[in-house]
């Protein structure tokens, strides 16, 4: 099942890897690869939070 990309608000909590315009836009976000940001998730999971912490010590 796909994203219903009118909402954002509740999208841009969690990252969503399965699909590619929210790897480009979270990648560009955050300023980091796709490997980098893949490699986060993996760590801490989807919340986008979480991730910025993790990216943030790393």
């Amino acid at each position: 099942m796909s994203d219903d990309k009118n909402k954002t608000a509740l999208d841009r909590q969690f990252i969503n890897l399965s699909e590619p315009y929210e790897v480009r836009s979270w990648t560009h976000s955050l300023g980091v690869t796709e490997v980098q940001l893949r490699d986060a998730v993996a760590a801490v999971g989807r919340s986008a939070d979480k991730v910025r912490e993790y990216l943030a010590s790393h």
